[in-house]
């Protein structure tokens, strides 16, 4: 097996070319025409490649990630009037922030596997009406006769064959002015 990236002969069954050491696991698969099934859709994986803490989205999850988020922030705003959280109120609204931000893109990410799983066959795109047809020009007839336009060439070569008068400029047309 040949790897893609450098073209170096590698044994069957490696997984990495031994001179470049691109993953090459899957060419023999590729060649095949088989790919193996990935499980992507079973496991919710995060941005950073890591498991959401094995739990499934539901949306009680995500409204109550969003409602703690609110207490926090009201809290904070509580802490804010009173001497004891003087110094300190601002730092509540980092988890306030945080935790209303997860429970609104659990909401959404639980909407978008609805979606996906119903296939997006009910959400349609609403459909714009198709404009109006509106004649600008009248209906010419085609009886009546019109007079050619004036051709841009037939002008400039006409003006060719008459020579323009030439002035002259001496002295002595000048000095009788």
């Amino acid at each position: 097996m040949f790897c893609p990236k450098c073209a170096t002969q590698n044994l069957e069954g490696a997984s990495y070319c031994r001179s470049c050491g691109a993953n090459i696991s899957l060419v023999p698969h590729a060649l095949s025409g088989q790919l193996p099934p990935t499980q992507t859709d079973e496991v919710d994986i995060g941005r950073r490649g890591r498991k959401r803490y094995g739990r499934e989205l539901t949306l009680d999850r995500a409204f109550k990630s969003a409602f703690m988020g609110i207490a926090f922030l009201l809290i904070s705003i509580a802490l804010s009037f009173s001497p004891m959280g003087r110094g300190w109120w601002f730092w509540m609204l980092i988890p306030a922030f945080s935790m209303m931000g997860s429970g609104i893109a659990q909401y959404i990410r639980l909407k978008e596997q609805e979606r996906r799983a119903l296939g997006g066959a009910n959400f349609k795109q609403p459909q714009m009406p198709a404009p109006r047809r509106v004649e600008t020009f009248p209906a010419r007839s085609t009886g009546e006769l019109m007079a050619t336009p004036p051709s841009v060439t037939e002008g400039t070569t006409r003006h060719l064959g008459a020579e323009a008068p030439t002035k002259h400029l001496d002295a002595s047309s000048d000095a009788s002015k």
